[in-house]
This record gives C-alpha cells, sequence and structure tokens, in this order.
C-alpha cells in the first residue's frame, strides 16, 4: 500500500494546538491570580477563566487531531497495514482528510477516538456510559462526538466535487464512508445493515477486514483504480 500524507500541513497545524493549549493555561492561570487578589477583581478573573477555557478547547481540538500520538493517520496506517500494492491511502491531500482508493473502490475514513458505548439513533451517533469520568473527559480531556454525520455528508459531498474536476463522471466511482474508533475502550454497538447508518461504523481494529470483503464483493477494476489513483497522485503534496 502506498501512503501520501501532506506533512507539512501536519507540522503546522500540530505547532498550532500546542501553542493554544500553552496559551490556554497561561490565561487559566492568570484568571486564578486575578481571584486571589480580592472581591474588586472577581469580573477580570471570570472573563480570564471563560477566555482561556476557550481557547484550550480549540487549542485540545488542534493537539487532538495533530499531536496527540499516534495521531489519527498513523492509526489508519497501522490498521490497514498489509494491504497490498493496489491500494493507496490519501492523508489531508483531498477535501476528505483520509482516503483510501484501490480494488475495494473510494473510502472516505473518519477516525474518532472517544471511548465509551457507541450507538445510532434517530439519524445519528450517540456516545453513552462512563459517568462521571466520560462527562470529565468531554468537558477537559476529549471532545464528545459531536455530529459526525454532518461532517461525513460534507467531506464526501467534497471529495465527490474534487474528483469530478479530476476524471470524467463515469470513472467516479460512489463514494463509501467509514466512522472508525480507534480506542480499544470504545465499545461499538452498531448493526451496521440494521440501523443503516450513513457510514459504516467499527473499531478500527476492523477495518481491514471489512476493506478485503467489499473488495472480493464488488471489486473496482484495475483500469478504473489507475485513473483514480493517478489524478490524487497528480495533486498529491
Amino acid at each position: 500500500m502506498k501512503i501520501y500524507t501532506n506533512e507539512k500541513l501536519v507540522k503546522r497545524n500540530g505547532r498550532i494546538g500546542q501553542i493554544l493549549l500553552l496559551a490556554g493555561l497561561l490565561v487559566l492561570g492568570g484568571g486564578l491570580v486575578l481571584n486571589f487578589r480580592g472581591p474588586t477583581m472577581f469580573n477580570y478573573s471570570l472573563i480570564a477563566f471563560l477566555v482561556g477555557f476557550l481557547i484550550s478547547q480549540v487549542g485540545l481540538y488542534y493537539a487532538n487531531r495533530w499531536s496527540r500520538r499516534p495521531r489519527p493517520d498513523e492509526h489508519l496506517n497501522t490498521a490497514l497495514k498489509g494491504l497490498d500494492g493496489r491500494y493507496s491511502l490519501y492523508h489531508y491531500q483531498t477535501p476528505a482528510s483520509h482516503v483510501l482508493v484501490g480494488p475495494a473502490g473510494v473510502w472516505a475514513l473518519f477516525p474518532r477516538y472517544q471511548r465509551g458505548v457507541i450507538v445510532y439513533e434517530k439519524g445519528r451517533w450517540k456516545q453513552r456510559g462512563g459517568g462521571v469520568f466520560l462527562a470529565y473527559l468531554k468537558l477537559f480531556a476529549q471532545e464528545g462526538l459531536g455530529r459526525p454525520d454532518l461532517e461525513i455528508a460534507s467531506e464526501v459531498q467534497e471529495l465527490a466535487r474534487f474528483l469530478s474536476k479530476q476524471l470524467p463522471e463515469e470513472e467516479i466511482p460512489p463514494i463509501q464512508a467509514a466512522l472508525l474508533f480507534t480506542d480499544s475502550r470504545a465499545d461499538v454497538q452498531v448493526d451496521n445493515e440494521k440501523d443503516n447508518p450513513p457510514a459504516v461504523t467499527l473499531p478500527i481494529a476492523d477495518l481491514k477486514e471489512t476493506i478485503r470483503k467489499a473488495a472480493k464483493s464488488k471489486a473496482l477494476s484495475a483500469p478504473k483504480v489507475k485513473a483514480l489513483q493517478d489524478a490524487l497522485e497528480a495533486v498529491a503534496r
């Protein structure tokens, strides 16, 4: 399997995350100092706490994606290790952050690190369980699951538009999507056939087998795979 990664983007955003986290801690520390200076500084202290918290949350967003090791792209590289040379994996090269192209078709991959019980109900993924500890993690140590359905729909649509500029429409297969949980403590309770989520939902350890099954059930022809890979490699940074 060939792997293409936009290393410049990874380094830049990782640095941004580290700077924002440090800045957030400094502002929070400043708010604590102001709080000890008496009641007259309470409003300034409160503002400092709010600003510091917001900066820290943005820093956490960047750090979890670009600084935390292994990064999402590294998780995917490990999970897909062993796929043969007919596959290519693109990180941060297209409107979709992670794209796999090969005999199994075109896959937009969405890794998530959240733990707890993952279900799909009423058109949305939800994260359950964990009690007070999970609530603490959501507030200070990790983001909540949020709305991956919106992100997936947007990235798949943008990827299709991107490919349409590179290739004739008949050369572009349907884009499949997978929502993947990288933490072994995630309990994914989604029945992909019964629940019919907009993206296949799996622990990341099951991804390679899913890709291999997809290739066996309806393989993309070698000429179409090559055309897709040639188009993507031409724009890879």
